[in-house]
């Protein structure tokens, strides 16, 4: 199959793209390489796939994107991962955040609904759209938060609170896609993601977190917990996420229309300090000294993803454990020192 991967020099797009072109699949990467590790990631792909094409292209440009899918022999799958990916930055520079994530995501949709091709389109939204969810009962314990009533997570039928400019313009282009399916037939899957992990991830202190807290404690960087730790995530290993992408492409004609909740759900959850701290303790072998501060604007005490739905619909669950992801993505951080280098 033929795919076009807005945003593939990116963290999960890098990690999609060696697992199609491993498999034989033909892969283009666009991509305006704007983000951090982006022309790293592009360059290990075209060393390791060199038959994977680069097509440079900003979302925010409708010329653009339209020369992409015009110079096309043929498109089967568009992955659409090209975004803002901070909370912060979109609170700094709101404007910034919705042109990338929502007219830029409208601009791509445009495009794929006047293609010749009518390709499937996943896109990557985010849990940040159910907003704070303040109206949820929060208990805590010794080392993090916890849903009062909802031991297995919030699903699919959580009402949408778009907390945040990130989460608006997320929140406004998963809307956009969910509608452009039922009103034009795009064949569309909408995957809320929660926290997702792994290698090539350049995680930076505003995004990425556990990427970021690996490579700032490997290095000896100062780090800096906001809130009191306690805060929890479901973290999915980014190999787990792919193996849904792919099992979506594949059966899109039972799941086209759909929005999915993905990621490590109640069983893979994990504090962000507390709970995380003495596993990366343990995977890099030292103390790892933080400090904290204020809590950040639109942050989460509790988000994990009731995955029940995806297990069913794309008859998939995730395999790697936190614990195990931890140590992987230390492994990797620690054999590649140079990449992280300023």
């Amino acid at each position: 199959m033929n795919y076009l991967i807005f945003g593939g020099a990116g963290f999960i797009g890098s990690n999609l793209a060696d697992r199609l072109a491993t498999d034989g699949e033909t892969v283009t990467i666009v991509d305006n390489l704007s983000r951090d590790g982006s022309k790293l990631n592009l360059a290990w792909l075209q060393q390791n796939h060199p038959a994977i094409h680069f097509r440079p292209c900003d979302i925010r440009k409708r010329e653009e994107i339209d020369a992409v899918f015009q110079e096309a022999k043929s498109v089967d799958v568009v992955v659409h991962l090209a975004a803002q990916v901070a909370v912060t930055t979109s609170v700094t520079d709101p404007q910034l955040d919705f042109e990338i994530n929502a007219l830029g995501t409208f601009n791509l949709l445009e495009a794929v609904r006047h293609s010749r091709f009518d390709p499937v389109f996943l896109y990557a939204s985010t849990n940040k759209v159910y907003g704070g969810m303040e109206h949820i009962g929060i208990q805590e314990t010794d080392t993090r938060y916890e849903y009062a009533n909802f031991p297995e997570g919030i699903d699919e039928t959580c009402p949408l609170d778009f907390h945040s400019p990130y989460g608006c313009s997320k929140g406004c282009a998963d809307q956009y896609i969910r509608d452009y399916s039922r009103i034009y037939g795009l064949r569309s899957v909408v995957f809320r993601q929660s926290a997702i992990f792994g290698t090539r991830q350049f995680g930076v202190e505003d995004q990425g977190w556990v990427a970021w807290f690996t490579i700032a404690a490997s290095q000896g960087r100062p780090i800096t917990i906001y809130g009191d730790g306690k805060q929890v995530r479901d973290v999915l290993w980014v190999d787990d996420l792919v193996d849904a992408y792919i099992k979506a492409v594949h059966n899109i004609d039972a799941l086209k229309g759909e929005v999915l909740n993905i990621g490590g759900g109640r069983q893979f959850s994990i504090s962000i300090w507390t709970e995380f701290g003495p596993m990366l303790q343990r995977a890099l072998g030292k103390e790892i000294p933080v400090t904290f501060s204020d809590w950040r604007p639109g942050d989460q005490k509790v988000c994990i993803m009731n995955i029940a739905n995806a297990k069913k619909r794309l008859n998939w669950a995730p395999a790697v454990s936190a614990e195990e992801g931890v140590e992987r993505i230390a492994k990797w951080v620690m054999d590649n020192q140079s990449l992280f280098e300023s």
